[in-house]
């Protein structure tokens, strides 16, 4: 187990590392583009927004992951790491490789997911039914 855990912290800390030169390559070339210049025409305009608001977006995934390889890391700290969150049983070590700060086995991942899509669709399905619709008759 201590074997196992010392690979995985040192995945993490170059995820983290990798991670990190992401996000400063994400803001470097954020913070170089041109910002609205009056000369461009409103097309040059509008793809320059669009790639600074993508840059932005990108780089609040990335943020994400370092969130989640910090808490992966506090996890070996504590001895809690390659545990299920859901389950309590022990994550397998071929999803920790691909997903090394995974939160859950794969079925509760899957569990949680169908879960998750049950109730996006029950709130849609419940948005819909509210919007009223307006007969023709009555124009």
């Amino acid at each position: 187990m201590v074997e196992r855990t010392d690979e995985m912290k040192a995945l993490l800390l170059k995820l983290k590392e990798e991670t990190l030169k992401e996000i400063n390559k994400s803001i470097k070339s954020t913070s170089e583009l041109p910002s609205g210049d009056p000369s461009g025409d409103i097309y040059d305009q509008a793809s320059s927004e669009r790639d600074r608001e993508l840059g932005l977006l990108l780089s609040d995934r990335e943020r994400e992951k370092l969130r989640n390889i910090d808490e992966a890391l506090l996890r070996i700290q504590e001895g809690e790491y390659g545990i299920c969150e859901e389950c309590g049983c022990d994550i397998p070590l071929g999803r920790l490789k691909v997903v090394p700060f995974a939160h859950y086995c794969v079925k509760c991942k899957e569990d949680i997911e169908k879960m998750q899509a049950q109730t996006k669709r029950f709130e849609e399905e419940r948005t819909y039914s509210e919007i009223p619709v307006s007969d023709e008759d009555d124009m």
